[in-house]
């Protein structure tokens, strides 16, 4: 087939997404769909897929662009594969990636939104056929999906009359809880839907607890607590299909911790800071930012001494050494984006998972 462009995730003309299926996320089905029926159009419905990877296994597929085939097309399926494994099929267009619509973005926005993802990623995809008779009929291909899929994370802290939320849950059932939120409260303030059900507390799943234990830990949990929640509308999308929901596809946007993005252009006496490699509070080996020079790009780009260093020009460097990580700093000649975070907020996302 003709190819317009294929603009590669290790910088050559191929887009190799690495990642692993992992067992232990629970999903035992080979294909997380609804039905594969079509209808009287020809049109056929999404497929959802959740994936885990790890630094060492492969993920298994290429995705292209190209002259003969509209959308973000998915190839090069590895024999054995944790993507054919999955149900992944040539040809398949992607069009959510991790509960975002992706069809009308640039293909190398694309690329960098699944290497953003971090270890797992949630991919809605359309077979060939199905999308080119939805292309051609103008269908708003979006329209065919859910609009909102994505848990929340929400980090809620008491004020004098509590967390502002209530819980409840059938009598000798564990792990089924749903939330009564007060309005103008802390819970309300910090996000959380009305009605929702509660999945994880303070990075542990309730999945085991009685309601004794969850009222026991909510005491333990002193002045603040963080909750991973869903709408009933997002939790029957979730179990409909087999799929276990964790923090890593969570909307993180109503948290206080947030990630920050530098734009740094290189001056006459470079970028102004040094790179160490050193123990992170939370586990491993962490990137950090040190001996920010006052006045010198970095600080005016918002640098901050001892942030640590998450991704270097749009790509995850988790799983690279110090020599690595400079090497990515250095592959434009004078200017860098560095995606980094503060120490509060590296505790705090380890501590959720």
């Amino acid at each position: 087939a003709a190819m317009k462009q294929t603009k590669g995730l290790k910088g050559d003309k191929t887009s190799i997404i690495k990642f692993e299926f992992n067992p232990k996320d629970g999903i035992d089905n080979p294909a997380l769909t609804l039905t594969e029926d079509t209808d009287a159009e020809g049109v056929g419905e999404p497929r959802f897929y959740l994936l885990s990877k790890s630094s060492t296994e492969s993920f298994g597929f290429c995705l292209h662009e190209e002259l003969c085939c509209q959308g973000h097309v998915v190839r090069q399926l590895e024999l054995g594969g944790v993507a054919q494994r999955r149900g992944l099929q040539d040809g398949d267009r992607l069009l959510q990636v991790n509960g975002h619509f992706v069809d009308h973005m640039d293909h190398q926005r694309v690329v960098q939104r699944i290497k953003a993802s971090g270890n797992q990623v949630l991919l809605a995809v359309l077979d060939g056929d199905s999308y080119e008779a939805a292309k051609s009929l103008g269908r708003d291909l979006s329209q065919m999906l859910p609009a909102d899929i994505r848990p929340r994370l929400c980090h809620v802290r008491r004020d004098k009359s509590g967390f502002g939320f209530s819980v409840s849950g059938p009598e000798g059932i564990r792990g089924t809880f749903q939330l009564s939120v007060r309005q103008d409260g802390p819970a309300d303030r910090a996000g959380v839907p009305a009605g929702s059900w509660l999945l994880e507390l303070n990075g542990d799943s309730v999945r085991s607890y009685s309601y004794t234990q969850l009222t026991k830990k909510l005491k333990q949990s002193g002045n603040k607590v963080t909750l991973l929640v869903a709408s009933s509308a997002v939790e029957e999308f979730y179990r409909l299909r087999g799929l276990q929901v964790t923090a890593a596809l969570a909307d993180p946007s109503w948290l206080p911790f947030k990630a920050r993005e530098l734009h740094i252009v290189k001056g006459p006496a470079g970028y102004g800071f040094l790179l160490k490699e050193d123990d992170c509070s939370s586990g491993g080996i962490g990137q950090f930012l040190w001996d920010v020079d006052v006045g010198l790009p970095a600080e005016q780009a918002g640098m901050k001494e001892g942030d640590r260093v998450l991704a270097v020009n749009g790509e995850s460097i988790e799983g690279l050494d110090h020599e690595q990580t400079v090497q990515r700093i250095r592959a434009h000649e004078d200017r860098v984006t560095l995606l980094v975070i503060d120490p509060a907020g590296d505790e705090f996302y380890h501590s959720v998972g």
